[in-house]
């Protein structure tokens, strides 16, 4: 049933191609600022078309189904051109910050695995604060990525790279403190799916 929650979550389906093109010259400042905004109003129509459908009264069970996928494929998209294009690289470390994403993706897939299993046996796993919390963390870091591709550029190349002082790239610094911090609370509400998945596993 195409309602206008239902359209909202496919556009962001859509969405996610054009938002790739933006994203896939690590030295175009305008893309990356083009893909900021998209990003944003991708951001918002997610929070919209809950909205609306619980306002409405019109959830449905394709709006159930097709929303975590949105999200998801929203966040693996861009992690992994981020990935290509140098931008899971930073000070110190250089690329080890690309862990923290191949967390959140291994994560993405291991639960989606883990809700279909338990949907065949009619249990459901409720979404809880903590992981909500790491949605937040999630969405705030790949945003900071993009802007600071708009603002900063790409990043450093390798961690032995002078970048100059940890002033001058802090909005790419932010984003990679939060992506780590959601790899932590991506491991931490895993772990809780896997217990709840484990008791309905003979």
């Amino acid at each position: 049933m195409l309602t206008l929650p239902n359209i909202l979550t496919l556009s962001r389906i859509f969405a996610v191609p054009i938002l790739g093109f933006f994203l896939w010259w690590p030295e175009w400042h305008l893309g990356y600022g083009i893909a900021f905004v998209l990003y944003c109003i991708i951001g918002f129509t997610d929070y919209l078309d809950g909205y609306l459908a619980r306002a409405q009264g019109t959830v449905s069970k394709l709006g159930q189904f097709l929303d975590p996928i949105a999200d998801k494929i929203m966040v693996a998209a861009v992690i992994l051109i981020l990935t290509a294009q140098g931008y899971l690289r930073g000070p110190y470390v250089g690329d080890a910050h690309v862990i923290a994403g191949l967390i959140i993706l291994i994560r993405e897939m291991a639960v989606s695995g883990l809700r279909e299993f338990l949907g065949g046996l009619q249990v459901s796993v409720p979404v809880s604060k903590l992981a909500k919390w790491k949605t937040t963390f999630q969405l705030m870091s790949l945003g900071a990525l993009i802007l600071g591709g708009a603002v900063e550029g790409v990043p450093c190349h390798s961690a032995l790279e002078y970048c100059g002082t940890l002033g001058d790239q802090w909005i790419h610094l932010v984003g990679l403190t939060s992506l780590w911090a959601a790899a932590v609370l991506t491991c931490i509400t895993g772990w809780d799916y896997l217990r709840v998945g484990l008791k309905h596993m003979d």
